[in-house]
């Protein structure tokens, strides 16, 4: 069946204090919005819809180079119904249809197929859980006795027994694309902040009889929202955890994987040390038994076998032959080939 992917990217963000979007805000080097796309894209949808509000002109500059998106503005911003609302013009009736959120850049595609999965084959909707060491403030699922979701109630509307529910919705659910439009339509904004919300849809659906699943999170990390830079930050190191565990996996050590940033790619052999502080940018590939000492940048470059790097050292775009040494306090510019048992 054809999927459409939804990426609800219209937020103003003002938590953030900032000038930029929310969504443009980097984690590992890139924007969120970015990573969300890659992750969509690895789904292989049909059409890859994104609706942007607050800094749309910027958010299509940066994206310029993008040429499988269909950006649909929301001139204002009404609510996350409302905002999916604009997208669904474009969207066929026969595809299941996904909803993606911008700001929540760490979600995996694991996850996400299993959401797309049990919609398609119940014809109903699927919804993204999790379940939250602290849920203060968040959705409840309420669910049947068949362990159906009956429900999504929010913190403010919940009895003292629901909000001893740790399961919370994340917002991201899958639908077919006749059935999204019809519940959505009836999505009223009866309410303080006189919006249209996404999650209305669950109760409109749960009234019909339509079959409601929740499928929780591979891991709950992923799911986590980016609303402010304190949450900015705390997804950035789990995305860093992620990148380091990877690298060991593949048999890189670090000496200290809280204190290792990749912001781009990174291909090594085995027996590579990287120690403490340093940060790869762009794509970088080691070869085996490369050894990078504390506090260095390296940056689209090639480091072969057995090559050396001493502390504090910038390696830019450069090309190094298997045996060299270099630093410590050197740098590395553009274009740098350096030959076989150099040193610098």
């Amino acid at each position: 069946m054809a999927l459409d992917v939804i990426v609800l990217a219209a937020g103003q963000g003002t938590r953030m204090r900032s000038r930029r979007p929310k969504v443009l805000h980097e984690i590992g080097g890139r924007p969120m919005l970015s990573h969300v796309l890659d992750t969509a894209r690895a789904l292989s949808p049909e059409r890859l819809h994104v609706v942007i509000g607050a800094g749309a002109d910027e958010i299509r500059r940066c994206h310029a180079e993008v040429a499988d998106v269909s950006w649909v503005e929301q001139p204002e911003q009404l609510g996350s119904g409302h905002a999916v609302l604009q997208a669904m013009p474009g969207v066929s009736d026969e595809a299941t249809v996904l909803v993606l959120y911008a700001d929540v850049p760490l979600v995996g595609t694991a996850t996400l197929e299993a959401c797309v999965s049990a919609s398609g084959e119940s014809r109903g909707v699927a919804l993204v859980t999790a379940e939250a060491a602290c849920p203060e403030g968040l959705g409840r699922i309420v669910r049947d006795v068949e362990g159906g979701v009956a429900a999504v109630v929010e913190h403010r509307d919940a009895t003292d027994a629901q909000r001893g529910i740790r399961e919370i919705n994340t917002g991201i659910l899958a639908a077919p694309g006749a059935l999204l439009a019809e519940l959505l339509a009836r999505v009223g904004n009866d309410n303080a902040q006189g919006e249209y919300y996404l999650t209305d849809v669950i109760a409109e659906a749960v009234a019909d009889g339509v079959p409601v699943a929740g499928l929780p999170a591979a891991d709950p990390e992923e799911v986590l929202g980016v609303n402010d830079r304190i949450q900015l930050a705390e997804a950035e190191r789990h995305y860093q955890r992620r990148n380091a565990e990877s690298a060991m996996r593949a048999g890189v050590t670090l000496r200290d994987p809280a204190r290792f940033d990749l912001r781009g790619t990174l291909r090594a052999g085995v027996d590579c040390v990287i120690d403490v502080g340093v940060v790869l940018e762009g794509s970088v590939e080691l070869g085996a038994d490369v050894r990078i000492g504390p506090h260095c940048v390296i940056r689209d470059s090639v480091l072969a076998d057995g090559v050396t790097v001493e502390p504090h050292t910038v390696i830019d775009g450069a090309r190094i032959d298997r045996g060299a040494e270099v630093g410590p306090f050197a740098r590395l510019r553009p274009g740098t080939e350096l030959g076989e048992d150099t040193r610098v």
